[in-house]
Parts: C-alpha cells; sequence; structure tokens
C-alpha cells in the first residue's frame, strides 16, 4: 500500500512494479541482475478521487503517457528493494505536485507616494532633456 496523504492509499493491486536490467556502466553484475524497478500506474482505473485523476491527467510532466499512464524507471541504487522504494516514492511525489493548491494572488496597488515618486522622476528627466535643446536667439 502507497500512503499518498492521511485519507488516500493506493493499494498494490493498482502499482505495477517489474524488475529490469539497468542501463549504464556497472562492472561485472550489471549485465546478470535485474536491479532496476520499471513502475507503471494506470490514472484512469486507479482509486484516486476524480478530481485528483483530472489534475494528474492534466499535469505537465513527461512520465506520463498519452495514454494516462505514469512511467517511473527507477535505477538509482544497487539494490531492487531501494530502486522499488524510490519509484514509489516518486509517484507519491508525483501525484502530490499534480495536486497542489496554489495559493490565490490578492491583486495590490501601489501606493500615492510611489505614484508620485515616479512622476516627479519623469519631470526630472524630462528638464534634462529641455536643457538640451539649442537656445533660441533672440
Amino acid at each position: 500500500m502507497l500512503r499518498i496523504n492521511k485519507e488516500i492509499v493506493l493499494p498494490d493491486a493498482e502499482i505495477e512494479i517489474q524488475a529490469i536490467r539497468a542501463q549504464g556502466a556497472g562492472g561485472q553484475n550489471v549485465n546478470k541482475v535485474s536491479s532496476s524497478a520499471h513502475l507503471r500506474f494506470d490514472i484512469a482505473a486507479s482509486s484516486l478521487p476524480e478530481s485528483w485523476k483530472h489534475n494528474l491527467l492534466h499535469f505537465a510532466d513527461q512520465r506520463i503517457s498519452a495514454e494516462g499512464v505514469v512511467i517511473i524507471k527507477a535505477q538509482r541504487f544497487r539494490s531492487l528493494e531501494r530502486n522499488r522504494q524510490d519509484a514509489l516514492t516518486r509517484l507519491r511525489d508525483l501525484i502530490l505536485a499534480a495536486n497542489k493548491t496554489h495559493k490565490k494572488r490578492k491583486p495590490t496597488r501601489r501606493s500615492l507616494a510611489s505614484k508620485e515618486r515616479r512622476l516627479e522622476g519623469k519631470v526630472r528627466r524630462g528638464m534634462v532633456k529641455s536643457m538640451r535643446k539649442k537656445v533660441a536667439d533672440l
């Protein structure tokens, strides 16, 4: 079972984890031991609340396929169990990130003093520019 938060728990049957061989250099052991974890999680078939599914399906992340399946490949560690835990942690973090509520922006106004300083600066700059003009002959 994967605990997302206090209320939401995903059963193990919804998360498919396969052991595959890790990529890259690794010495003698890498070619004969499947220590990498390949996690697949079907969003539509999960027991997540509908609003959470919607947010996750519309979350901009390359680990979510067009079919609505989260695919996470964990090969950071040398043991399969640590990679399995890493994949589950990354799935949990992805689900929480997709459903994070953002603080609503409260519109603010500029203060009267800041508006006056801005206008005063514009007047000063205009005076400097006007002093550059040629003097008219009288």
